[in-house]
């Protein structure tokens, strides 16, 4: 299994972004969807990484329509949501499957390293990987945890 750092993926706005740019960081990747009761995350998500980008927190987002079909845009109708309604300034990464045989590689590496209830499956939006600033993934949160019920967990591996 590659490591997180020498995974890829594309932006909302078509740019590829390697995942060792955010080497030395402490990363929450989330799936995330605009039309699901989750959506509201959006908002303790971007006050975390308001608080906590100065110490080392990267929030990445990749949308996903997998689940009851809750994230029907284009990546610029995302793009354009999640700043009009929650003022996301963390980066946004383009649409993706995060289970089944086209499953992201970041995903596929993340369900891997930390299977939950499901095993090596995603269970529903807005489920939650912490990664510390090494690269190694910390823990797996399911879609009711909030932000802020993981705050105490993302302040320990910056402190890492």
């Amino acid at each position: 299994m590659s490591g997180f750092y020498e995974l890829n993926a594309t932006r909302i706005n078509g740019e590829s972004v390697s995942m060792n740019d955010f080497e030395g960081k402490v990363v929450l990747v989330v799936n995330t969807a605009s039309e699901c009761g989750f959506t509201p995350q959006y908002q303790g998500l971007q006050d975390l990484f308001a608080k906590y980008e100065e110490q080392g927190l990267v929030i990445l987002g990749f949308p996903c329509n997998q689940f009851g079909g809750q994230e029907p845009g284009e990546n610029a109708d995302i793009a354009q949501a999640c700043q009009i309604n929650y003022g996301v300034s963390f980066p946004m990464f383009a649409k993706v499957d995060v289970n089944g045989p086209d499953s992201h590689e970041v995903f596929t590496f993340l369900k891997k390293a930390l299977p939950g209830l499901m095993g090596q499956k995603i269970k529903w939006n807005f489920t939650k990987f912490l990664i510390g600033r090494d690269g190694k993934p910390i823990r797996r949160y399911a879609p009711t945890k909030t932000p802020q019920a993981i705050e105490k967990d993302i302040e320990r591996a910056l402190r890492r």
